[in-house]
């Protein structure tokens, strides 16, 4: 009878000792359950942060392009290049047209002020008037970049044609082709260094022929219907004309219309400078029109948003690029890619 209490006492101890046990395990598999639970939840947390707005979106560049005026082929081409090289940056470009006007393209930079542009890409309609816009723009600590003419008030740099350069292979052309002797008429245009280096090449040539004789200069504001209006002028006031050099091929284009009208087509030879669509076209008639330095305004705004995005990296940029121009002329104008 004794045995069978003490067996009893023994088994009764196992069972207690066994329900400890359970229960501490029981108790470290809920813990651990619990631990994983939670672990898994924050990695769901963290997995689904990437998905929502706890990460946001990489900021999309804004770009400003104010250019003198849409009429002309060549900013058209400008504002073509400056898209094509923001949409590798993850850019927006907000193009606007000064239509030759200071007093618009002033107030076009305090609009990009505030819409708060990153970077305001500026073709100056008036290198020196600007000078105030560009000035509050800096302040603002927008980095400005001139396309084809250089501007005051601060710029961080300028990317244009080698203007010289383009006026002296106009130049040249024109004095070769009148064996140094001869009269001729200068349509010129506004006041941006793009056209007063133009002016300087070609004068440079000049001043080596002394018996080229400029019976006309004046401004034709770089628009074609003006230099129609002003040759026609001119035309009535002068008898014999030999060439022609207009800073930009739209007054080209003006200057052959107005010859024409006259029936004076046989007369003078026109040379002009962008290697504007219209200039290849009637270089391609072989006519009157005879040659265009061909400038790229492509490459200009290509480079220029290239360049301003340095600024903003905090990089140093040269404050002058400098693209050369090419002259087109009726013998090779076939072979010309244009814009």
């Amino acid at each position: 009878m004794k045995s069978y209490k003490t067996f009893g006492l023994i088994i009764l101890a196992l069972v207690f000792v066994l329900s400890g046990c359970s229960g501490s395990n029981g108790g470290s598999k809920t813990g651990s359950n619990n631990t994983s639970a939670a672990t898994n939840e924050a990695a769901n947390k963290e997995t689904d942060s990437g998905k929502t707005d706890d990460q946001p979106e990489q900021k999309k560049m804004k770009i400003g392009l104010t250019v003198p005026t849409l009429g002309n082929p060549f900013f058209v081409a400008m504002s073509k290049g400056a898209q094509e090289v923001a949409a590798k940056h993850n850019a927006e470009v907000i193009v606007v047209s000064a239509d030759h006007d200071l007093a618009k393209q002033t107030q076009q930079f305090e609009d990009f002020i505030t819409q708060k542009v990153d970077l305001i890409l500026l073709s100056p309609f008036d290198s020196k008037g600007i000078a105030g816009a560009v000035q509050q723009a800096k302040a603002a600590g927008i980095p400005v970049v001139a396309l084809d003419g250089s501007a005051e008030g601060g710029i961080d740099t300028v990317v244009m044609s080698d203007n010289v350069q383009a006026g002296r292979l106009a130049g040249q052309y024109l004095a070769d082709r009148l064996e140094g002797k001869g009269n001729i008429v200068i349509i010129d245009g506004p006041p941006v260094s793009a056209v007063t280096d133009r002016i300087k090449g070609f004068e440079e040539v000049l001043a080596k022929y002394p018996d080229i004789k400029v019976v006309a200069n004046q401004n034709g504001e770089g628009n074609r219907e003006k230099a129609l209006t002003l040759m026609e002028g001119i035309l009535q006031a002068n008898k014999q004309i030999d060439a022609v050099f207009c800073i930009n091929d739209e007054e080209g284009v003006g200057v052959k219309i107005a010859q024409e009208q006259a029936g004076r087509s046989d007369e003078f030879f026109i040379v002009g400078v962008d290697g504007a669509p219209s200039a290849a076209d009637a270089l391609k008639e072989k006519k009157s029109y005879a040659a265009t330095s061909a400038q790229f305004p492509n490459q200009m705004a290509i480079q220029g948003i290239e360049l301003a995005i340095k600024v903003l990296g905090g990089e140093t940029v040269e404050p002058q690029v400098l693209i050369p121009t090419e002259l087109i002329t009726q013998d090779n104008v076939d072979a010309y890619k244009g814009w």
